[in-house]
């Protein structure tokens, strides 16, 4: 008899099952380590990747880097390269009789002529004793593992694990990466994106280095009938938040550039990163405990204003609150940006404290981005930063900003009351700046 709920005659087969349809991401997934795009300085001929499958020699890996840049993409990819079983797993949701199923799992598949890439992504979410159960199979060669994390393998991984594993970094995609993803998936889509040109640049700065995000807005937006230009595009989607963690290395990134960028005398560029952090959801009251810290650091008696002024600051967000407090610390960073600078206070606390050494320590002064590590010294940190107070003037002249970013100017200093002389200064900076990059690029 047929079912009572299916209208159909009992001699009428069932009609095939429709694939549910597939998102664009996964359709244009690459299907070969050739069709990853933004990551050529690991997959190329040159590139360490490129090398051990040249050699046929894949060890394990740790790939770091930010969301949507084809961590897992590259790991699947090297399992059919070297014809090695491909097992995912997340560490979220993978616990320790979940590992010791994969793990008795990959021993029998080794029994038989076969190994395993186990890919592990969010790596730094197991602890260390889950960490280390991979070492014994790592050794033996039951399983290559090839993790995954967007948090710095310095502080989140075992040093053991670190020592059998090689770190890779893989970079957010640039735009013309993020304009070879756009162009396939209109290959996919079969016609061009409802863009304007300017609406396409738009769109990949929404994306924000993110691959799978770019395809995701372009789903969104492939099948408007109309051309969209930018102002429609931002009302039809909403910018994808920009990477920050409050308690990650985002964090301590962004003051570390925010306080090198006001010892450097540029209010424009920290202006950008204040913004950055407060856009990102940062605790106000974090950033003016540290500009504070900057007035007395990096400031010091050359102008004993400037810490009077951080205090000011610190208790008029605390008084106006969200966000008009934070106009406050905005004009504290432009005014310590501005500042004359004198480490001579600085130098002397530093003397007075090494005669502490005795009974403790002092964590050494940051650099751009800090370096405490050395596999963050390979990936370039500290690298190039020209300490300003070594500078005879006390102005180095460097570039704050974003690289490739094109320089901007956020403040513009009256000509009334004690902004005239903070005028002067950025005239002057803005000259000597000049003058610096000319004086190197020659």
């Amino acid at each position: 008899m047929a079912d009572l709920f299916d209208p159909r005659p009992a001699d009428r087969p069932a009609p095939p099952a429709r694939e549910a349809p597939r998102p664009l991401a996964d359709r244009l997934r690459p299907r070969t380590l050739e069709e990853v795009v933004g990551q050529g300085h690991l997959l190329g001929p040159g590139g360490p990747l490129g090398a051990m499958l040249a050699d046929g020699n894949l060890g394990s890996i740790v790939f770091w880097g930010p969301p949507g840049v084809g961590k897992t993409t590259i790991a699947r990819l090297l399992a059919d390269a070297t014809d090695l079983a491909f097992v995912q797993i997340s560490a979220i949701f993978t616990g320790v009789a979940d590992l010791k199923k994969i793990f008795e799992a990959a021993r029998l598949r080794r029994s038989n002529g076969r190994g395993t890439l186990l890919f592990v992504d969010e790596i730094h979410r197991f602890n260390k004793a889950q960490q280390d159960a991979f070492l014994p199979l790592m050794e033996d060669g039951t399983i290559v593992l090839v993790g995954a994390t967007t948090e710095n393998p310095s502080f989140e991984l075992n040093a053991a694990l670190l020592s059998r594993a090689r770190v890779l970094t893989l970079h957010r995609l640039d735009d013309a990466a993020l304009e070879r993803l756009a162009e396939r998936a209109e290959a996919d889509l079969g016609h061009p994106l409802p863009l304007s040109p300017e609406a396409r640049a738009t769109l990949s700065g929404m994306a924000d280095g993110d691959g799978r995000a770019l395809l995701n807005l372009i789903e969104q937006i492939a099948g408007e009938r109309e051309t969209l230009d930018a102002a429609a595009l931002a009302k039809r989607l909403t910018r994808r938040a920009a990477l920050f963690d409050k308690s990650g290395d985002g964090h301590y990134n962004l003051i570390s550039a925010l306080h090198k960028s006001v010892r450097g005398s540029d209010p424009d560029a920290a202006l950008y990163w204040l913004a950055r952090m407060l856009r990102g959801g940062e605790d106000p009251r974090f950033i003016a405990r540290r500009i504070t810290r900057m007035a007395v650091e990096d400031i010091g008696l050359a102008d004993p204003a400037a810490l009077r002024l951080c205090l000011d600051a610190w208790q008029s967000f605390e008084r106006l609150g969200s966000p008009e407090g934070e106009l406050a610390l905005a004009e504290a960073v432009i005014y310590l940006a501005l500042a004359p600078k004198s480490n001579a206070a600085y130098r002397a606390f530093g003397a007075a404290m090494a005669a502490a050494e005795k009974t403790g320590s002092l964590d050494p002064p940051k650099h751009i981005l800090n370096a405490p590590t050395r596999l963050m010294k390979e990936e370039g940190y500290g690298r190039g930063y020209r300490y300003d107070h070594d500078v005879e003037s006390g102005f180095s002249g460097q570039d704050y900003f974003p690289p490739g970013m094109a320089r901007p100017r956020f403040y513009e200093p009256t000509d009334r009351g004690s902004e005239q002389d903070l005028r002067k200064r950025a005239l002057y900076l803005e000259e000597e700046r000049a003058r610096l990059s000319q004086s190197g690029s020659e």
